[in-house]
């Protein structure tokens, strides 16, 4: 099976699925409310002991949530790429730092929108070289530095996670109302202020909560697990170790820097409410697809680590919530276990808007996965990559076969492998690529990895 079908033919899907607009309704808006450093489960709804969401959770009751969604790279700037481009890293060749996309803007998300009229704007963080202003109608000066307390023109500071939400309310209030619109709120939070000493650095506000809270160290979070790791990552000059001696090193300091990460999620989450109140207020909620997701996973300590780049399980899933005003009351605050991917979400904003989509984006529409009366034929696996950047000692590159039950690693760099039986083994702490039980499915899996490899460019 493929691990994606031609645009065409998912959009004839998600129309057959009752996808498609009424002809005399208005198109739908699009709200795209994307996290950073944020893996799939740092929700209350999705299970989380510790951290609270309750506007993402109400989002989520409201719509649906995908519960095993993918990231294709893990790492900040390709995955924004993917996000607008609708394509693997090895076709938008995003690859250098910085994320200086390779695909023609007009193929993105926000150029086909404009296009088609929509009102356009990007606030936040970017990532992807200079910021375009003449793509955006609304945006320039809304582009916020990884900072976590920025200066306004005036002297005085501001979080950067209020920054977010003014800029979006700014877009929202000021918008033309005889348009529709299109924003995407690119979050800074959670990602840590790498150079502080402190890392996370929430509003003050904040600091109250969970204050009495122990939070779980992973079971995985052991010096053993670190060593059970390739020998390659498994070393002092590896930029996810290097990042664990900043925030995970200590007992004390685990508590308090996991303490503060959710915190800017709650913050986050604050502000998702906030925009999602307005929309009401404006009357526009339920002519609004509003999105949560983020831009890749993280290691809360898990193996011995920090950050994300790898193809761990902690790494690669991440949330997806879709609030789709078509969604049957029926269908709403149901779940979805389908491999879903970071690059599904262009081509879905498309459909949903009625534009079609350009044959060179991969993903492929979510919306007859909630929307059609039997759910087409979805993958059940896909290709993983990730470049490598600076140096193979500071981050290697990788790649994988990712299935839900098992999972082929690729290191390029090193020539080495690794074969996960997710079902039996879901923390990936035992490698079975050298176990000679192994071998047939291994063959297997190694074709499969390079079909799908040669599938993605």
């Amino acid at each position: 099976m493929r691990h994606f079908l031609p645009l065409s033919l998912s959009l004839l899907l998600s129309l057959s699925s009752s996808a498609a607009l009424a002809a005399n309704e208005p198109p739908l808006n699009v709200v795209i409310l994307y996290g950073d450093d944020w893996r799939h489960d740092t929700l209350g709804i999705a299970g989380n002991p510790v951290v609270k969401t309750p506007h993402l959770d109400q989002l989520a009751r409201e719509g649906v949530r995908f519960t095993h969604n993918c990231v294709t790279t893990s790492i900040c700037w390709v995955s924004r790429a993917n996000l607008f481009t609708g394509q693997w890293l090895s076709r938008n060749g995003s690859a250098a730092q910085g994320g200086v996309i390779k695909t023609p803007w007009a193929e993105t998300y926000p150029a086909l929108l404009r296009a088609r009229g929509y009102h356009t704007g990007h606030v936040g963080k970017w990532h992807n070289g200079p910021f375009p202003s003449k793509q955006f109608d609304f945006g320039d000066g809304r582009i916020t530095p990884m900072r976590h307390w920025i200066k306004q023109p005036d002297g005085t500071e501001i979080h950067v996670t209020k920054k977010n939400e003014n800029d979006a309310m700014e877009f929202l209030r000021t918008r033309p109302k005889e348009k529709p619109f299109v924003l995407t709120l690119a979050f800074i939070a959670t990602h840590a202020e790498d150079q502080h000493p402190k890392q996370f650095l929430p509003q003050p506000e904040s600091m109250a909560l969970y204050q009495d809270v122990t939070v779980p160290v992973p079971k995985t979070a052991t010096d053993d697990h670190f060593r059970r790791l390739p020998p390659f990552i498994a070393n002092a000059k590896n930029e996810g170790r290097n990042r664990w001696t900043w925030r995970f090193d200590t007992p004390e300091r685990y508590q308090e820097y996991m303490k503060n990460y959710y915190r800017l999620a709650t913050e986050a989450d604050a502000v998702c409410g906030r925009v999602l109140a307005e929309l009401k207020a404006q009357g526009v909620l339920d002519r609004t697809l509003v999105i949560f997701s983020t831009d890749n996973g993280y290691f809360h300590a898990e193996h011995g680590l920090a950050d994300k780049w790898y193809p761990y399980q902690e790494s690669i899933r991440v949330p997806l919530i879709v609030r789709d005003p078509r969604l049957p009351a029926a269908k709403r605050g149901k779940t979805s276990d389908a491999l879903t991917l970071s690059v599904d979400l262009a081509p879905t904003i498309l459909a949903a808007t009625g534009t079609p989509a350009p044959a060179t984006m991969q993903g492929r529409d979510l919306a007859p996965l909630y929307l059609a009366a039997q759910p087409p034929k979805w993958r059940d696996e896909y290709f993983y990559e990730h470049a490598t950047v600076r140096s193979i000692d500071f981050i290697p590159s990788s790649e994988a076969l990712v299935r839900k039950d098992v999972k082929y690693i690729w290191w390029p760099d090193f020539k080495h492998e690794e074969l996960y039986d997710l079902r039996a083994d879901p923390l990936e702490e035992r490698n079975l690529a050298a176990d000679p039980a192994q071998a047939t499915r291994l063959a297997q899996l190694r074709t499969r990895f390079g079909e799908l490899k040669a599938a993605a460019r």
